[in-house]
């Protein structure tokens, strides 16, 4: 097993506006910050991957050949500031479907798992809805709920590990926990 240690980041609301099953990757809006955060991710050594539920394909929103396409342009939104991705893991399935990879079920971390060869228990799941936080803890990861997205309708009763405003101050809390582990 690897030591590095890894940052799975939900997609939409987190990385990216939500934009309600976005289906258009010129739609597609990084949040101000966020490839910054990834970029500060990426300095520190640490492996960021995509975890994302996509039920708008179950639905018949848009297919796979679609997703990728709207997967390349997130890459390249955060290429132009110098931000990558080791990964991006999709749960195509419906919330009705019985799959092992809707979060918060830990299917796709156990893909990025297999693929990677990192420890869970030490990486760190950062997203806008409980389901996140659920799979973080489900992996025994550390939680991180942020406030945009649908962040804001979870914050009263989250099980979060830390709350936080966005991906950009969860890249600094990260940094600081990472430092503190060390200090």
């Amino acid at each position: 097993m690897s030591e590095r240690r890894f940052v799975l980041i939900d997609r939409d609301g987190t990385l990216n506006v939500e934009k309600h099953y976005l289906s258009d990757p010129d739609q597609l809006e990084l949040y101000p910050g966020a490839a910054a955060a990834v970029r500060r991710l990426n300095r520190l050594g640490l492996g960021v991957v995509v975890v994302t539920n996509q039920s708008g394909i179950a639905r018949g929103y848009f297919d796979l050949a679609r997703l990728d396409q709207i997967h390349r342009r997130l890459i390249e939104l955060l290429a132009a500031e110098d931000a990558r991705l080791d990964g991006i893991y999709l749960c195509p399935h419906g919330p009705d479907e019985d799959c092992a990879c809707r979060k918060p079920r830990p299917g796709m971390v156990e893909q990025a798992v297999a693929e990677h060869g990192f420890d869970p228990a030490r990486a760190f799941v950062v997203g806008d809805k409980e389901v996140d936080v659920e799979l973080g803890h489900g992996v025994g990861a550390v939680g991180i709920l942020v406030r945009t997205g649908h962040g804001p309708d979870w914050v009263a009763g989250s099980r979060a590990d830390f709350i936080v405003d966005d991906l950009a101050a969860a890249a600094e809390l990260i940094e600081r926990l990472i430092a503190s582990e060390t200090a």
